[in-house]
């Protein structure tokens, strides 16, 4: 009887080693397999190059930051749930880090903490349209409507600063409480929108936007906050001219109201920038009925999945 339950005992422990065995060999491949794609995928933009100016290493680095793309995501998160589950109860975790694809595309959830969700392709976008203005002295200012934590805008200054330019300023706009709920009488599109739900996660209040700006050295007289929803606060908005009018409102109603307020104000050569336009229906129909009501004929470029942008 003992020399059973011995062997009973012995063929449990051994088949209890062979699985932590055979978890373990998964486990490395996919360690091993997501740190190659890793290093495959591996940017230098953290590198000084011989042709970068200070400023642009500067403005990568801000990005890199201010989508917390200088930090790395867990690999945890790409280990199927069972095996993670199976590490959990155990106590044990991966520590092997990898950066996904998602954090320059701004196509997954950003990191708690950082200042944009529009990833490293929007704002390589942003990048180019300020140098491209400046280098040609487009007159304006910049204004994002939608500003969520205030990373795009917190950027723009820091390129104007950069690039010592003296006077333009930087508008930041939205309601900093989230949507609106969706007026389907006059904005059909709209329909069934349910941003108005995640208060918690977009509304984001004024004084915390402040605050992050304040973290980077960039609150100035020359960021402008107009705090309101968009009917209300764009129409009568203290704005001359603009050089970049990025728009990042996901409804068509904030779309729409953005366009017909503000885009006669763009100077000739500047850039209207849509976050939203191939991800949210509502969006691009603002942008498509907009663009042909005004015979806009200037082509859209795609900037990366749901991004585009056009040069007035």
């Amino acid at each position: 009887m003992i020399s059973l339950l011995a062997r009973i005992v012995a063929l449990v422990v051994t088949g209890a080693v062979g699985l932590l065995a055979t978890v373990g060999f998964i486990v490395t491949i996919l360690v091993t397999k997501l740190s190659d794609r890793n290093v495959a995928g591996a940017k230098t933009a953290h590198v000084l190059r011989a042709d970068a100016s200070l400023a642009d290493h500067y403005l990568d680095l801000m990005k890199r930051h201010l989508t917390r793309s200088d930090y790395s995501v867990s690999t945890e998160q790409a280990v199927p749930v069972p095996i993670r589950q199976f590490l959990k109860v155990r106590g044990l975790k991966l520590s092997q880090e990898i950066s996904l694809a998602s954090q320059e595309d701004g196509s997954a959830a950003s990191p708690e903490s950082a200042e944009t969700m529009i990833g490293m392709k929007r704002l390589d976008n942003l990048h180019y349209c300020i140098r491209d203005l400046l280098a040609r002295n487009v007159p304006g200012d910049l204004i994002e409507c939608g500003a969520w934590r205030g990373g795009a805008t917190i950027f723009m200054r820091a390129a104007l600063l950069a690039y010592n330019d003296p006077e333009r300023r930087v508008w930041v706009a939205d309601s900093f409480q989230g949507l609106p709920a969706p007026s389907p009488e006059k904005y059909p599109a709209d329909l069934g929108s349910e941003f108005f739900k995640e208060g918690d996660h977009l509304a984001i209040p004024v004084d915390t936007v402040r605050l992050n700006f304040a973290h980077y050295g960039l609150l100035d007289d020359r960021v402008k906050f107009l705090v309101g929803w968009f009917k209300d606060t764009l129409p009568k908005a203290p704005i001359e001219h603009l050089a970049i009018l990025r728009i990042d409102a996901d409804m068509y109603e904030g779309t729409i109201q953005s366009l017909e307020s503000l885009y006669v104000k763009v100077s000739p050569g500047g850039y209207i920038i849509i976050d939203d336009y191939e991800a949210v229906n509502g969006c691009r129909k603002a942008v498509d009925d907009f663009r042909q009501h005004q015979h806009i004929t200037a082509p859209l470029t795609k900037i990366d999945w749901t991004g585009v942008y056009w040069q007035k």
